[in-house]
């Protein structure tokens, strides 16, 4: 039993880690891509070729001042950012990288996805109403709508593939394509 914890929390960390380090590299090779359309070379500045750009980047958004507005609930204002991420990184629990290597299988994989995206687009209106302001509202209650009317065709277009499957369960899923 605590071999399995310390494998599942192993795993964990491996999954969270490579994820982090995918999307700051994704913003660094997009921040490459769009200085050679304006004809310049992008970031430079930290290591060969700015590819330490990333973690400096990270260490700045540390090293920074907090700016919460005067009218603003402290703590949601803190706490939806940190909520919109977690759903994020923990969405990727279930999905099944290869037949060994997955975090926790689920015999509700899909509805577990599902939920906890709509779980992170509450943290999107969370952080609207946590500024005290009328237009960070309107611009979470946008965005809220906006990914809710995604979610709502992406339901739809599961549902074909649950279809066929037979199953909710993502490595079930994954075994009907092969």
């Amino acid at each position: 039993m605590a071999q399995e914890l310390v494998l599942v929390v192993i795993k964990m960390i491996v999954v969270f880690a490579v994820a982090l380090l995918i999307v700051a590299y994704l913003t660094y090779f997009e921040r490459k891509i769009i200085g050679h359309m304006q004809l310049r070379l992008g970031p430079m500045r930290v290591g060969p070729h700015g590819l330490l750009q990333p973690i400096a980047d990270g260490l700045k958004l540390f090293v920074k001042e907090d700016i919460v507005p005067h009218d603003s609930d402290r703590w949601t204002f803190y706490f939806a950012p940190i909520l919109n991420l977690v759903c994020a990184l923990v969405l990727l629990a279930v999905i099944p990288f290869s037949y060994n290597f997955m975090v926790t299988r689920l015999n509700i994989g899909v509805l577990y996805v599902l939920s906890l995206a709509s779980v992170g687009t509450i943290a999107l209106l969370l952080a609207g109403w946590s500024s005290g302001s009328k237009y960070p509202i309107l611009g979470g209650l946008r965005s809220a709508a906006q990914i809710f009317s995604y979610e709502i065709f992406l339901g739809f277009s599961i549902m074909g593939v649950l279809m066929i499957s037979g199953s909710l369960d993502l490595v079930k899923i994954v075994e009907a394509q092969s």
